[in-house]
């Protein structure tokens, strides 16, 4: 296995980067700043110039991979087509090289309640809007996948225990990034995570369970 992260010097690709590299899987870190990159990233992490706007640079990224993590995502702006750009057809295009190179798990990393347009989420471009179209073009693309929705992302690393429901059924709740990072890469190896929607927070109250058993509960 060899994964190709998107996103992987944002603040929640960074820490899918980390959790790969703890688990002892190979990643190449798709960036569009070497130097910074190189700041923020391990050595032993692979790094590749590119974009997810640029499809020809995906080609290149991707060509020696295996599964591909997506953590992009648009940064607060006042340009109305961020989002439209970053959250649906960046990730569009790296689904499009996905399918071309038949990798064989796609981990998208998309955001509670986006299938609530009349969210204040939305305020920002229409953002849950376009991660639900994304979400959408992932699972009629015919890659074997998972979705993971986490509530809201926190820098603070607690012990609280992963909950993790279906589909449109959290609406609330936080968790810290480095547990949804632990998410996405436990999804890479548990067979019960594949062709999933999966929603996520932390809570101090629930009973701690083994990712076999969160993956296997939702239908």
């Amino acid at each position: 296995m060899k994964a190709l992260v998107a996103g992987a010097t944002g603040r929640t690709g960074k820490n899918i980067v980390m959790a790969l590299v703890q688990r002892g899987i190979p990643v190449k870190a798709l960036v569009r700043n070497l130097e910074r990159a190189q700041e923020l990233l391990p050595p032993e992490v692979e790094l590749v110039m590119g974009d997810v706007l640029n499809r020809d640079s995906l080609k290149a990224a991707i060509a020696d991979c295996t599964v591909v993590l997506c953590a992009t995502g648009a940064a607060p702006s006042f340009d109305p087509t961020g989002p439209y750009q970053v959250d649906y057809e960046g990730t569009k295009n790296l689904v499009d090289v996905a399918v071309e190179h038949q990798i064989e798990q796609f981990v998208l990393v998309s955001s509670l309640c986006v299938s609530q347009f009349f969210h204040p989420l939305n305020l920002f471009w229409l953002i849950l809007v376009w991660k639900k179209r994304a979400e959408d073009y992932i699972r009629q693309s015919g890659l074997a996948y998972t979705i993971v929705r986490p509530g809201g992302l926190t820098e603070d690393d607690t012990t609280d225990a992963v909950v993790m429901s279906g589909a449109d059924t959290l609406f609330d709740g936080r968790i810290p990034r480095s547990r949804v990072a632990e998410v996405c890469v436990e999804a890479l190896v548990e067979p019960a995570a594949k062709n999933k929607v999966v929603e996520v927070v932390a809570k101090p109250e629930a009973a701690a369970k083994p990712f076999n058993e969160l993956f296997a509960s939702v239908a």
